[in-house]
């Protein structure tokens, strides 16, 4: 059965899909059309209104954060040279422009996907992820970065998006209440923190318990499969009785207050039980080039002296640098 558009989320497609090609992601009523980076369809008054834009190394102007981006708006092909670079201003009356504009007026969400030559930071590997929805909450005329060919400044159609809540992420009832269980959990770890004077904290173990057995992603699961369960910190494989390996998707920048780290590829690591524990609690630490730094006695531990990194996994060192900075800023502060 043919798949209507629509606005906001599409059934059947959850947030973390990925796609191997463009093509894919028209095929599943993401976005209108296999090439461009914004896609509009006509609203119920007949008036065209945006529904999607996709992340794919577009403009130098730019700028991804996860949470909030900052977007350039589209140009006619023969507004553009060798590379796409703009060779005249961008126009509010160009059909893409103001079909996203007209989106931000009326308050409808944007879906959101990410390409693999975007951001390394939040970008799939050779793939295109859907990431969810997301909200315009400014539009503005710009000045864009680079100059016309002739020296003279370049006018952009620039737009502002922030990501909605988790809980707005998700399409089924179950995963609501699993949203909900999570945020529960962020809540009480605040107030816990407060109380005790150190809101910085990693979520208690409790917390990290729960919240391993009710959320496994679609991008760990992906990480997971990648490494067919082998630690990437100390190579062990755990095997059940089934036959299966057993490992645990490990973001290197937690998810949730007050860390706000991405549930992406280059963010989530493939670790045993036991290294995901130290990860979490800061007894080691990956350096940029990815060596392995004990940061406490694990000497039980047999640690590999480099973590593994296979091909199609794109670990950021930006997430690695915030971990290492959390735990030594954290040690600093606990030093009398």
């Amino acid at each position: 059965m043919e798949i209507e558009r629509v606005i906001g989320h599409v059934d059947g497609v959850p947030v973390g899909a990925v796609f191997h090609r463009r093509m894919n992601v028209m095929r599943a009523k993401l976005h209108q059309t296999n090439q461009k980076g914004i896609s509009w369809l006509e609203d119920q008054d007949g008036r065209k209104v945006g529904d999607a834009i996709v992340l794919h190394g577009g403009y130098e102007d730019d700028e991804d954060h996860w949470d909030w981006i900052r977007y350039t708006g589209a140009s006619k092909n023969e507004d553009k040279g060798p590379g796409g670079r703009l060779l005249r201003s961008q126009s509010w009356s160009y059909v893409d422009n103001a079909a996203l504009r007209l989106s931000y007026e009326r308050g409808h969400p944007i879906r959101v996907i990410r390409g693999y030559e975007g951001d390394p930071r939040y970008s799939p590997f050779d793939s295109y992820r859907y990431d969810g929805l997301y909200m315009i909450t400014d539009v503005r005329t710009a000045s864009s970065r680079r100059p016309a060919p002739d020296g003279s400044p370049i006018d952009i159609c620039q737009f502002d998006l922030r990501r909605l809540l988790d809980r707005e992420q998700v399409q089924t009832p179950l995963e609501r209440r699993v949203v909900d269980v999570l945020a529960e959990l962020d809540d009480e770890q605040g107030q816990q923190g407060d109380d005790q004077q150190d809101d910085e904290k990693f979520p208690p173990s409790r917390s990290m318990r729960v919240r391993r057995l009710i959320r496994d992603t679609a991008a760990a699961k992906r990480i997971k499969q990648l490494y067919k369960g082998e630690c990437q910190l100390c190579g062990l494989q755990l095997v059940g009785s089934d036959g299966k390996p057993y490992s645990e998707g490990a973001h290197i920048r937690p998810l949730g207050k007050p860390h706000h780290g991405p549930d992406v590829e280059p963010n989530i690591l493939c670790l045993c039980p036991n290294c995901h524990v130290r990860l979490d609690i800061g007894a080691v630490a990956i350096e940029e080039d990815f060596s392995v730094v004990l940061r406490a006695d694990v000497s039980s531990a047999r640690l590999l002296s480099k973590l593994t990194v296979k091909e199609g996994h794109r670990v950021h060192q930006e997430h690695l640098r915030y971990h290492q900075r959390y735990w030594e800023q954290k040690t600093a502060d606990e030093v009398p």
